[in-house]
């Protein structure tokens, strides 16, 4: 932290020699600060007072000086007078000092302003400490959320790159489709979302930050007729039962086959990737996969990579709400999350 003697060169308090009468702009501002010795109060009835003056009114009694207090500070004596006289005024006009032949003490009043004097400063340095962590990505939180197949590697490597760098960040996921994601990020609920182009949330309120393009493959058992061939497209697949995470195609990875003339019979509507792959196994049918999800396959089914020229590819963003300022922990993230596509088969 700043030590008082900086604190107050940049407030703009004056640097005179001890015994010299304060001068300049900065014994102009002193003036205006006293207020004249009027006390004036907010709309609650709390006293406007200066962080200045409270800083002055600590600095004295903890030296019981004003002539030690202002040779801290690098002030005249006359100048650290002017803010106690000041500081006095705003509280009603009782005195904070009872002047001595040798220093000052507290009087009652002071004694009564000391701890509150002591805890605001405190906050106020306490804030200081907390804006610049978050500046530094060195504290605060950050909220990410990321739709079922992006947690399956692309934002545990990323959450793994944040955590080492910023460990003092507070970070909670959550995982759910893209378009509750979006919800959450226009409630302020999330800072970051991970999601997909399948979704039908309309995207004109988000800023899209591309992370990748991602290709697909369809799961099929280890027995199947085409579990040997190096490609497939999707038309060899028309008459398939689908495994999928709707009973409808529309706005899901199986929405491609729409667009090759065929509706996929969609046998078992089953969400979680794991429980996909025991579906397939089984042979109660094949499904789409995309490549976020191919690291982890089990070894008794076969993914065979779709090569039709209207594959279902989709595209892969961090999305944040347009128009609302992005936390340094959360660029952080976007950079982490940017290194992590860098170890994902596209």
């Amino acid at each position: 932290m700043p030590n008082q003697h900086d604190a107050f060169a940049r407030d703009g308090s004056p640097r005179d020699t001890p015994g010299e009468p304060a001068r300049g702009e900065a014994g102009r501002g002193e003036e205006e600060l006293s207020g004249g010795g009027v006390s004036a109060t907010d709309a609650s009835g709390a006293p406007d007072l200066s962080t200045v003056w409270l800083r002055v009114f600590l600095d004295v009694a903890r030296h019981g000086s004003f002539t030690v207090a202002a040779r801290t500070l690098g002030w005249t004596q006359s100048a650290v007078s002017r803010q106690i006289s000041a500081l006095e005024a705003a509280l009603g006009g009782a005195p904070l000092f009872d002047r001595l032949p040798r220093g000052v003490r507290l009087t009652e009043a002071g004694r009564v302003l000391l701890p509150h004097a002591e805890a605001v400063v405190e906050r106020l340095r306490g804030a200081g400490r907390e804006l610049a962590a978050l500046r530094e990505a060195a504290g605060g939180r950050l909220r990410v959320g990321a739709f079922a197949t992006a947690d399956a590697a692309l934002v545990p490597r990323a959450i793994a790159v944040f955590r080492a760098r910023h460990p003092a960040v507070r970070l909670t996921r959550l995982q759910e489709f893209t378009p509750v994601l979006l919800d959450l990020l226009s409630a302020d609920r999330l800072d970051l979302a991970v999601v997909s182009t399948t979704g039908r949330a309309p995207l004109e309120a988000y800023s899209l930050h591309h992370l990748l393009d991602e290709s697909l493959y369809v799961a099929v058992p280890a027995g199947h007729p085409l579990a040997a061939e190096p490609s497939v497209r999707l038309p060899q697949l028309a008459d398939a039962d689908w495994i999928s995470g709707s009973p409808r195609p529309e706005g899901t990875l199986l929405d491609a086959a729409l667009r090759h003339g065929f509706r996929p019979r969609v046998a078992h509507v089953v969400a979680e990737w794991t429980a996909k792959q025991g579906f397939v196994a089984a042979g109660l049918g094949v499904a789409l996969i995309p490549a976020l999800a191919a690291e982890s396959v089990r070894p008794d089914i076969a993914l065979l990579p779709v090569l039709d020229e209207e594959a279902p590819a989709r595209a892969v963003y961090a999305a944040t709400v347009r128009g609302r300022s992005l936390t340094p922990a959360a660029r952080a993230f976007l950079a982490a999350l940017r290194e992590a596509v860098a170890r994902i088969p596209a």
